[in-house]
C-alpha cells in the first residue's frame, strides 16, 4: 500500500549503470559546489533533528503462515518487501529450469506445508512504556509482530488496536532499558513550503533520514472517506510506511503512509496522515482498543452549482441532505432531506468530505449546534450525536399487502418518460413498497437526465421540495419554475431500495 509499485531495475543492470551515475553525481556535486548558494540545500537543523529522535523510530518486522504453493526446492525463499535480495532470487527462480521449476517436467503446482513469510515496515515510540505508532497496513494478518530498535534490539510486540480507515495501528511492548520518545506537533500549522523530516526503514535499510517540503496539505486522493494527507517530497519508499515525518523542532506532524509511483521508488509523490488525526485515533486505540466515532445519521452528497441555484444558496457550499436514517440522531433534531449542513458545532463545512471527517472527530453523545439552510434561510439544529457503528447488511424491507392494481398512466418530461407506481412497475424494477412517487420508465439519451445518470426504475420522488405523485404533478412543477425565470429544477430521487440523492436538470 505504500506505492503504485513496478519492480525496479535489475541488480545485473545496476553495475553497468554505476559508472554513468557516478559521473552524474559528480557533475550534481560540481554545480551545488560552485552554482548553487549553501541555502538552497536546505535548513542547517535537519542534523540536529535526525540525532534527537533517530532512537525513538523504530523498525516493524511481522510474520505470517501461509499456504505454500509449488513447494519443493524450487520454491522462492519469501524475503522482505524491498530487500536488495529480492530481484536476485526473483530471476534466479523464474528463469531456473528443472523438475519443478518453471518449464521443467515435475509437479510444480504441488502444495508444500505452510510457510512464513515476512515483511518490514516503520514505525516510531509516543511513551517510554514501549507504546509504537505505525500502519494499519504494515501489520494487517500478522501471526507475530517485532519491534526492532535503532541499536537492533529485537522485542515482541502486542497489537492494542488498529483503524482501518485511517490506516493506524498501535502496539505495545515490553522495554529492557530506557527508550526515547517523541511528541505529537500541530500539523494545522504547517505551511506549504517548510521543511519536513522522514525517518524509516526503505528497503529493509533501517534508520535512513530524508528531507524535504510540505508539497499541499488536505489531499484527497479517494483511498479513505477521511482523507486529509500531507503531501511532501521528501524521500519515502517501500518500507517507510508507518514511520514518522518531523518538523524542525522533531516533532511529529504526521505518519508516512502511502506514495504515488509508477517505478516502485520515490519521485516525490509521498503522503502522511497528520497529526492532528493521528492523536485522535492513537487516543481511542489505547483507551478504547477500537475507535468510537461520531454519528449523525444522513447520507449526504455535493452542492453543485445547479443545485445550490435551486436551493437558492450563494456561493454554492456545504453538504446536502439526500436521506435521513429513521434511527439516527439527525431525525429528533429535525434535520430534513434537502437541507444544506453549512456549519457543524462552530466549524465550517465547505463540502461533504468536511463534514464526514468533522463529524467523526466528534465525541459520542456530545450535543452539538448544526447549522443548515432550508429554503434559503438559515436554522439552527442541536443533535446529540450518536456512535458510528460497522456497516451491516441492510435488511429487506417487512413485506405489506400489496395495493391494487393500478392503471399505468404515462406523461413526457424533462427528457423522461414518467409512470405513476403500481402493482406490476413494482414488480418490474423490483421497487420496495415503502418508496413512494413516480417511477421512470424511459430516459432520452440526448437529454439532460442521462447526462446526470437518471436511469429506468429510477423513482422521482419530490420535485422542488414538493411530493410528486403522478407524471402530471411533474409537468406542473416544471412549468411554474419555467414562468418562474428558473434555469433548473431539483429533483429528489430514490433507486429501487429507497435509497435517495438530489439530481438538478435543466427546464430550458
Amino acid at each position: 500500500m505504500t506505492a503504485a509499485i513496478i519492480a525496479p531495475s535489475r541488480l545485473r543492470h545496476r553495475a553497468r549503470l554505476g559508472v554513468r551515475i557516478g559521473l552524474a553525481a559528480l557533475a550534481v556535486s560540481a554545480f551545488g559546489a560552485f552554482g548553487t548558494p549553501a541555502h538552497a540545500r536546505g535548513p542547517e537543523g535537519i542534523a540536529d533533528v535526525a540525532e534527537k529522535v533517530i532512537d525513538a523510530v523504530v523498525n516493524i518486522s511481522t510474520s505470517q503462515t501461509v499456504e505454500a504453493k509449488g513447494g519443493g526446492s524450487n520454491t522462492m525463499p519469501q524475503l522482505p518487501p524491498g530487500s536488495p535480495f529480492e530481484e536476485f532470487f526473483d530471476d534466479f527462480f523464474k528463469n531456473r529450469r528443472g523438475p519443478g521449476g518453471p518449464g521443467g517436467g515435475g509437479k510444480g503446482g504441488d502444495n508444500g506445508p505452510p510457510r512464513k513469510t515476512n515483511s518490514l515496515g516503520s514505525g516510531f515510540i509516543i511513551d517510554t512504556s514501549g507504546v509504537v505508532v505505525t500502519n494499519n497496513h504494515v501489520i494487517a494478518d500478522a501471526d507475530e509482530i517485532n519491534v526492532i530498535l535503532n541499536d537492533g534490539t529485537k522485542i515482541k510486540a502486542e497489537l492494542v488496536g488498529v483503524d482501518k480507515k485511517t490506516d493506524l495501528a498501535v502496539l505495545k511492548f515490553k522495554p529492557t532499558k530506557p527508550l526515547v520518545a517523541v511528541k505529537f506537533g500541530d500539523s494545522d500549522k504547517l505551511r506549504l513550503g517548510d521543511w519536513v523530516v522522514a525517518i524509516g526503514n526503505p528497503f529493509s535499510l533501517g534508520g535512513t533520514v530524508t528531507a524535504g517540503i510540505v508539497s499541499a496539505k488536505n489531499r484527497d486522493i479517494s483511498s479513505g472517506p477521511y482523507d486529509s494527507y500531507i503531501q511532501t517530497d521528501a524521500a519515502i519508499n517501500r518500507g517507510n510506511s508507518g514511520g514518522p515525518l518531523f518538523n524542525l523542532d522533531g516533532d511529529v506532524i504526521g505518519v508516512n503512509t502511502l506514495i504515488i509511483s509508477p517505478s516502485g521508488g520515490s519521485i516525490g509523490i509521498g503522503f502522511a496522515v497528520p497529526s492532528k488525526t493521528v492523536v485522535g485515533v492513537v487516543d481511542q486505540l489505547r483507551q478504547f482498543g477500537e475507535l468510537r466515532r461520531g454519528w449523525l445519521g444522513v447520507r449526504i452528497q455535493s452542492v453543485t452549482d445547479e443545485i445550490a441555484e435551486s436551493l437558492n444558496i450563494k456561493p454554492p457550499r456545504g453538504a446536502l441532505v439526500a436521506g435521513v436514517d429513521d434511527k439516527g440522531p439527525a431525525k429528533p433534531a429535525g434535520i430534513e432531506p434537502g437541507d444544506v449542513v453549512v456549519k457543524f458545532d462552530g466549524k465550517d463545512v465547505k463540502d461533504p468530505k468536511d463534514l464526514s471527517r468533522v463529524v467523526a472527530d466528534t465525541a459520542v453523545g456530545k450535543e452539538v449546534d448544526v447549522i443548515i439552510i432550508r429554503k434559503g434561510e438559515e436554522q439552527t439544529k442541536k443533535v446529540t450525536l450518536g456512535r458510528l457503528q460497522d456497516p451491516d447488511k441492510v435488511q429487506a424491507a417487512v413485506k405489506t399487502d400489496e395495493p391494487p392494481p393500478e392503471k399505468l398512466v404515462t406523461q413526457k418530461a424533462l427528457g423522461l418518460d414518467l409512470a405513476t407506481l403500481n402493482k406490476d412497475l413494482r414488480t418490474r424494477y423490483k421497487i420496495k413498497d415503502s418508496v413512494k412517487g413516480v417511477v421512470v420508465t424511459n430516459v432520452d439519451a440526448n437529454s439532460d437526465a442521462a447526462e446526470k445518470r437518471l436511469s429506468a426504475g429510477d423513482v422521482i420522488v419530490e420535485v422542488a421540495q414538493e411530493a410528486v405523485s403522478s407524471g402530471a404533478d411533474i409537468q406542473k412543477r416544471v412549468d411554474q419554475l419555467k414562468k418562474d425565470g428558473k434555469k433548473s429544477v431539483l429533483l429528489l430521487v430514490s433507486n429501487a431500495d429507497g435509497e435517495l440523492r438530489f439530481v438538478a436538470l435543466s427546464v430550458q
